[in-house]
Parts: C-alpha cells; sequence; structure tokens
C-alpha cells in the first residue's frame, strides 16, 4: 500500500510537472510559430488557437504575423553623374514564410541586419545608375516655372518692363522616371531577394529623404545666389536707365528754363536801352552844350579815379577841367 501511494505521489508530480511545463501553447492572433525538436523543424503554426506540442522535446518559436517598419540609416551614394547625395529609406515588410525565415534567418533582429544588408544595397545600385535630378523629382513641371518678382512701381507700363526683366525661367533637366519610379525599382529588386531568400515579403520601399551632400549644397546655393545677382543686376540696370532719363529731362527743363530767362532778360534789357537811348536823346534836344559837359563829368568820375598812371593836362581829354571854357561852365 505503501509502495502504490508513493508511486501515485509520482506519476501526479509528473503530470503536474508535464502541464506545468506545458504539452499546449497558445497562439494568439497576429502570431505564427515554427515547432522544432532538437533543432529540426517538425512543423508550422499560422493559425491562432491552442496548440499541441511535445514537452521537453518541441520547442515554439513564435514571429509576428503583423505588418512591420524598417528603417535605415542615411547613406552617402554617388548619383550617375557622381554628385553624392545623402539618401534616407524606410520599408514595411512582413514574415509570409516562417519556415524559410527560421532557418535562413532565425530571430527578428536578424532579420532587419538582413534587410539593411538587401535594401542599403538596392538603393544604392539604383541611384547609382540614375541621374542626380532622377532622385529629387517627381515630375517635369519646374520646366513651365516663371519665377516672377513682385515689382512695387508706380506705372503700370514701368511695372511691365521691370517684370520682364526679373523674370527667370527655371529649365532644368527633363527626367523620364523620377523618385516614385525609383521608389519602386528598389522594390522590385530587394521584395525578389527577400521572399525568396528569407521568407519576408516586402511591401513597399519609400525614399523618406534626400539631402545634398556639403559640396553639393555648395553649389546649388552659388546658383542660387547667382540667380540672386541676376535680379538685383536688373533692378540696378533699371534704375540706372530711369535715373539718366530724370537727369535727361532735368538738364532739359534746366535749357529751358535758362532760354527762356535769357530771351526774357534781352527784351527788358533791349526795352531799358531804348527808354535810356531817348532819355539821351532828349537830353541832348534840350541842352547839348550842358549834356556834353555832363557826360565828360560822368566820365571823369569813372575814368581818373582808379587810374594808376599819370595823364599830360595837354590832352583834348581834359579841356573841361583847365580851359576858359570848360571854367565858365
Amino acid at each position: 500500500m505503501k509502495k502504490l501511494i508513493t508511486s501515485l505521489i509520482i506519476i501526479v508530480v509528473l503530470v503536474i510537472i508535464i502541464f506545468v511545463l506545458g504539452p499546449f501553447y497558445i497562439l494568439n492572433e497576429g502570431e505564427q510559430a515554427v515547432i522544432t525538436r532538437f533543432g529540426a523543424v517538425v512543423s508550422t503554426q499560422t493559425e491562432a488557437g491552442l496548440k499541441f506540442k511535445v514537452p521537453f522535446v518541441d520547442t515554439v518559436v513564435k514571429y509576428s504575423k503583423k505588418v512591420l517598419s524598417w528603417d535605415g540609416d542615411a547613406q552617402r551614394i554617388p548619383t550617375k553623374e557622381n554628385q553624392f547625395i545623402w539618401v534616407d529609406t524606410t520599408a514595411r515588410w512582413k514574415i509570409v514564410d516562417p519556415l524559410k525565415f527560421y532557418k535562413a534567418v532565425n530571430t527578428i533582429d536578424q532579420g532587419y541586419a538582413r534587410l539593411d544588408d538587401v535594401v542599403d544595397s538596392t538603393v544604392r545600385t539604383i541611384i547609382a545608375e540614375n541621374f542626380l535630378s532622377e532622385a529629387v523629382r517627381n515630375s517635369n513641371k519646374i520646366n513651365d516655372v516663371v519665377i516672377t518678382e513682385l515689382v512695387p512701381t508706380e506705372g503700370l507700363e514701368d511695372a511691365d518692363q521691370l517684370r520682364n526683366l526679373t523674370q527667370i525661367k527655371t529649365q532644368s533637366e527633363t527626367i523620364s522616371k523620377g523618385r516614385e519610379k525609383l521608389s519602386e525599382e528598389m522594390f522590385m529588386l530587394a521584395a525578389y531577394i527577400t521572399k525568396e531568400e528569407y521568407g519576408i515579403e516586402l511591401l513597399d520601399i519609400l525614399i523618406r529623404q534626400i539631402r545634398y551632400s556639403d559640396d553639393l549644397t555648395e553649389s546649388v546655393y552659388d546658383r542660387m545666389i547667382k540667380e540672386r545677382n541676376q535680379i538685383a543686376e536688373a533692378y540696378r540696370s533699371y534704375g540706372e536707365g530711369k535715373k539718366a532719363e530724370w537727369l535727361g529731362k532735368l538738364e532739359n527743363d534746366q535749357k529751358r528754363i535758362l532760354s527762356e530767362a535769357y530771351a526774357t532778360a534781352e527784351q527788358i534789357k533791349g526795352a531799358a536801352d531804348a527808354k535810356a537811348t531817348k532819355t539821351y536823346a532828349d537830353s541832348y534836344s534840350a541842352d547839348p552844350v550842358f549834356f556834353e559837359f555832363w557826360r565828360t563829368l560822368e566820365s571823369y568820375k569813372k575814368v581818373i579815379a582808379p587810374l594808376d598812371k599819370i595823364l599830360s593836362t595837354d590832352m583834348e581829354y581834359f579841356d573841361y577841367l583847365y580851359s576858359k571854357e570848360g571854367a565858365e561852365e
């Protein structure tokens, strides 16, 4: 009886241990599993529910069935014309063949490492086979863009003239693919490799960001500066033209005003001279002798005072000073 009780206790303990270690396991929604026995795969489970395994022998390796995201590190890649750019990509993926995934990859972390190798290599290959414009643009709309400066001028005619001077039509290379098409090429190339070799289905690959390298950025800035200088030169040229136009108008107005003033002055001088001549004539006709005497005295005031030479008194010019007739007069 004692041996029977002992045996029952041992059986109960073994049953408890077996149930604790689990002949059953639960596969949740969104999960799939690979069951291995002594390292060899015996089955795969893709449906959720309560599952059975052999205790102590079978090992359950679970993987997610959900869509997972992959984010790569930015790569410095040369384009077809050997222009270096930084390309940052992202992708979505999921495990569709858990058996192949287990054999080729084994863990999720290793899966990310495999994607690093495949996607980074694919991105580098596609970018290197295409020109820079194909990677950074999606369409040729930029060739239809005309940059027009805001022109704060008073007259509409001037505004149109200056607007024509500062218009810049951007003429870029015509692309045949574009960024979206390159993303599709990356996806097609990488998706085949991951599905065939690793049991991974790539859902998409997207170029998240493209950034110019330092040397290329400098050349882009130089081109932008050149365009702004071109517009600035157009403004300066327009201003110099307006300056010359207004200076020309000012000079013409000055000449016209001076000409009119000169004509008016000559008219006034002519009228004054005529009046003075008439006055002199009237005075002379009233008393010719006195008029001659007065004119001589006025002449003495103007001539003798500033004269710094010695003149003889015998000159006829001094008759009114020294002659008896002059004294009497």
